[in-house]
């Protein structure tokens, strides 16, 4: 009997272990601006927005801003302020670069470099987060999904996912 508590016990903490790894396999990260990084774009004010429209966010996903520390920052701002370039009351500011700002929340999130005039020169985005979990489309409005974006994890994360388990299966028994 106790070997059957022990057995099952073994399962549910290896059911939790599997959740918590395709939950994190399946969250993205996006480099904001690719290769370019979190530059202050001066020749091309809709750079960022033009970026965000190439993606799909989700709750989960994590942004990266990669920048020179001391050259820019990401100021995290409502609508208000985003629209306005107003930097005097920020959410949040992060000034060290590179910064990682996961996704936790669905809606709109506005990021911008408080930096000079960077912000009225085109260094912000504007995206729109959705559930990680979204309903099925209904058939008629069914098409094929797009690629994905470059910086998705690669399904070898999976993979991983389902090997490091097995090892542990074996392991545990």
């Amino acid at each position: 009997m106790a070997t059957a508590k022990l057995s099952f016990t073994k399962l549910v903490v290896l059911a939790l272990a599997a959740a918590v790894l395709v939950e994190f396999s399946a969250a993205a990260a996006y480099i904001v601006g690719d290769t370019m990084g979190w530059v202050n774009p001066s020749s091309d004010a809709t750079v960022y927005s033009k970026w965000a429209s190439q993606h799909t966010f989700a709750t989960g996903d994590i942004l990266v801003f990669n920048y020179a520390t001391q050259q820019h920052n990401v100021a995290t701002v409502t609508k208000n302020a985003y629209d306005a370039c107003n930097s005097t009351s920020p959410i949040s500011i992060a000034t060290n670069g590179p910064t990682n700002i996961t996704l936790n929340t669905t809606g709109e999130h506005y990021f911008f470099c408080t930096i000079g005039t960077h912000c009225a020169q085109g260094q912000k985005l504007a995206i729109n987060v959705t559930s990680s979990t979204t309903a099925p489309p209904s058939p008629s409005s069914v098409s094929p999904p797009p690629p994905p974006p470059s910086s998705a994890p690669p399904k070898a994360v999976a993979a991983f996912a389902v090997v490091l388990m097995s090892i542990a299966i074996g392991v545990m028994c």
